[in-house]
């Protein structure tokens, strides 16, 4: 196998910007959409097609995660550090697939049509049922904080790895110079 590149590559750092932007605007127009009576149908009309988006792409970025290798992390970084890193990456992974599914489920299970656009709707993949949408809603909400959470310590930590340790890190996804100390 060759060696890690020294930076993602285009496709990787496309991936992750876009779905980034793409993130956090749903996000707030998650949070729009329940505070807001009047702007919430706009805002479901956007809020579903974009979250069908963000599944495909996250299945395609796994896809292309699985078949690349990644940079390594520089050789100081302390093991706790290493497994912090692995974790909030196959959590933002798993969270990226879990809440467009569970908010498709959701959507099918309130028995309504996850419109993509005009007449391009998605089929059910939930019985309509209110229970079950009442605990997918729940799910879904909760999903939506902890990737908040994971966002906001993924965002820590490559603020940490470019102001601090300056490292190379960030700059291998950030499309920067990668200077490796050492």
């Amino acid at each position: 196998m060759s060696a890690a590149p020294g930076r993602h590559d285009a496709v990787a750092r496309w991936l992750h910007w876009s779905m980034a932007l793409l993130i956090l605007a749903m996000l707030f127009i998650g949070v729009a959409m329940v505070a807001s009576i009047t702007l919430r149908p706009t805002l479901l009309a956007l809020h579903r097609p974009i979250g069908i988006a963000l599944l495909v792409l996250a299945v395609v970025r796994l896809l292309h995660r699985l078949r690349r290798r990644t940079p390594e992390l520089p050789r100081d970084l302390p093991r706790w550090q290493r497994a912090a890193a692995h974790a909030s990456h196959v959590a933002l992974y798993a969270l990226m697939l879990a809440m467009p599914l569970v908010g498709w489920a959701m959507v099918s299970a309130a028995g309504n049509p996850v419109v993509l656009w005009g007449d391009v709707h998605l089929p059910a993949i939930a019985p309509h049922d209110p229970a079950v949408y009442s605990v997918l809603r729940a799910a879904h909400a909760w999903l939506a904080r902890a990737l908040l959470a994971v966002i906001l310590l993924h965002l820590a930590a490559a603020l940490h790895h470019a102001w601090v340790r300056r490292d190379g890190v960030f700059a291998s996804m950030a499309g920067g110079r990668v200077h490796r100390p050492g």
